[in-house]
């Protein structure tokens, strides 16, 4: 069987699209779904709540960015580090630091150690997987602890925002530490950051290295394709324009090349505290599709499957990853749980009033 993983949060409760709720960021377990590519089945295997002492009272509780790597996840909540054995995600390491505030990436570095985007701090951390600190880099060039203090435990319902950077996730080219930063529309490299890929002032998310480029996502649902060697974008895929001028496809996050194709992540849009984040969203959409995972051949603009995963309890999608030969539960409660081709998930979309 082949299959994928989904990680990502589940709400506390539905929010009506664009509700003036400044509670909408309530999400109250991490979750993982396993999802069958062949067909379209969905079934959690993993749902997990913070401890009450590594969070606020009234924190968000999500699996943010994760990495599959030699049969390990690498999976990160706003405050710890969980790394899990598959395919039966028995938890190996477990890392939660003071310094921790809203982390949304983690990754194995070659020596054995984890790179941690901190983000909350504008810090990319290396850690060992007893917890120990190797280095800190702050992402604008700055001394890491210039506006932060040590004795802080920034886990407990610290806010630091507005971030400056907002950093979202850290990849390789080669053996250099590139990292992704939201506000400045860039990637850079952390040991030179001269060397920076501008993205051409798009909101970035993701950055994956594949077949000789590197492919970003773009919140505002594209994909720019850019040479690491030269720096620059040689092209950018525009998925709106694949779904219809009248169709809202969602946050747009979390990409997984699967040969030629690729699987990306589609979150919901719900209302922002910081509205001017997607203010590419203007009138003229008449739907809006439900958090979903959606595969592309890019090359020839194309769409060729979506799941849904909020029918499953997925509300907010960060990551995925190759499956195990685990098997998904296939006994749906309803048979629309399975795969949707882009009429089915389109049909049952939301229509904006």
């Amino acid at each position: 069987m082949r299959s994928v993983y989904i990680i990502g949060g589940q709400q506390r409760s539905a929010r009506p699209l664009f509700a003036d709720d400044r509670h909408w960021y309530e999400y109250q377990k991490g979750l993982i779904l396993q999802a069958d590519l062949d067909s379209g089945a969905a079934a959690q295997v993993l749902e997990y709540i913070s401890p009450t002492e590594v969070r606020g009272q009234e924190d968000p509780i999500l699996f943010k960015c994760a990495t599959f790597h030699d049969d390990r996840l690498y999976a990160c909540t706003q405050t710890e580090v969980l790394i899990y054995a598959l395919p039966s995600f028995e938890r190996v390491a477990y890392i939660s630091l003071p310094c921790f505030n809203d982390v949304h990436h983690v990754r194995p570095t070659p020596a054995g150690n984890l790179l941690v985007v901190n983000t909350g701090l504008e810090m990319i951390l290396e850690i060992t997987l007893s917890g120990e600190i190797v280095h800190e880099w702050n992402v604008l060039g700055e001394d890491p602890w210039e506006h932060y203090s040590r004795q802080i435990d920034y886990r407990k319902g610290v806010s630091t925002k507005p971030h400056r950077a907002h950093p979202n996730y850290v990849f390789y080219v080669g053996d250099e530490i590139w990292i992704t930063r939201f506000e400045q529309r860039d990637a850079i490299c952390l040991a030179d950051p001269l060397r920076r890929i501008d993205i051409g002032g798009r909101r970035v998310h993701d950055g994956v290295l594949h077949d000789g480029l590197l492919y970003f996502t773009l919140v505002e649902g594209k994909v720019v394709v850019a040479n690491p060697q030269t720096l620059k974008i040689e092209e950018v895929i525009d998925l709106n324009a694949i779904a219809g001028a009248d169709t809202l496809l969602g946050w747009c996050r979390g990409l997984m090349f699967d040969g030629p194709r690729a699987w990306i992540g589609f979150t919901r849009i719900r209302p922002t505290k910081f509205r001017e984040a997607v203010s590419w969203v203007r009138q003229g959409f008449q739907r809006v599709l439900p958090s979903h995972i959606a595969c592309y051949e890019l090359e020839r603009r194309r769409c060729v499957a979506e799941i849904d995963v909020e029918l499953p309890g997925l509300n907010a999608v960060f990551s995925i990853v190759p499956g195990r030969d685990s098997a998904v539960q296939t006994e749906p409660a309803e048979p629309s749980k399975a795969l949707m081709p882009n009429l089915s998930l389109r049909q049952g979309a939301e229509a904006i009033q």
